[in-house]
């Protein structure tokens, strides 16, 4: 299902131009308009899901499978030294687009791309309800 209010359903759908790298029958990837770094390319299911929770698993599996093949080939294009893959899911976790896609980040030795965070510590309670709950 297509959502006709989504820019990333008529991004993937070829309504809006893009600079498309691959499309298959699910998925169409593109270069970021709003690169983190060049080579930025996004993997945008054509089909309308908020966020990772709502794929189904074998749309999933192709995202992973997709996403190797892109990263293998944009490599030798690019000639990067590395990949960061990222999904946000929620406002809280930096998602801005509700419509899933998977960034495709290439990293340069000594790029500014800022993408980290501050090294936290497994407590035994948090590890123990964690476990507990699962």
């Amino acid at each position: 299902m297509k959502d006709e209010n989504c820019i990333f359903c008529k991004l993937a759908n070829g309504e809006i131009p893009t600079s498309t790298l691959y499309e298959d029958e699910d998925f169409r990837v593109i270069l970021d308009a709003n690169p983190a770094s060049k080579g930025h390319a996004l993997i945008i299911p054509k089909e309308h899901y908020a966020n990772l929770y709502e794929l189904d698993d074998e749309l999933a599996s192709k995202v992973l499978v997709l996403a190797k093949k892109m990263i293998t080939k944009l490599t030798d294009v690019l000639g990067c030294d590395g990949y960061n893959l990222v999904q946000n899911n929620g406002e809280t976790a930096g998602q801005t687009v509700f419509h899933f896609h998977l960034h495709l980040i290439p990293r340069y030795k000594g790029d500014a791309v800022g993408i980290g965070w501050k090294l936290g510590k497994l407590t035994e309670g948090d590890k123990e309800e964690i476990l507990s709950k699962i």
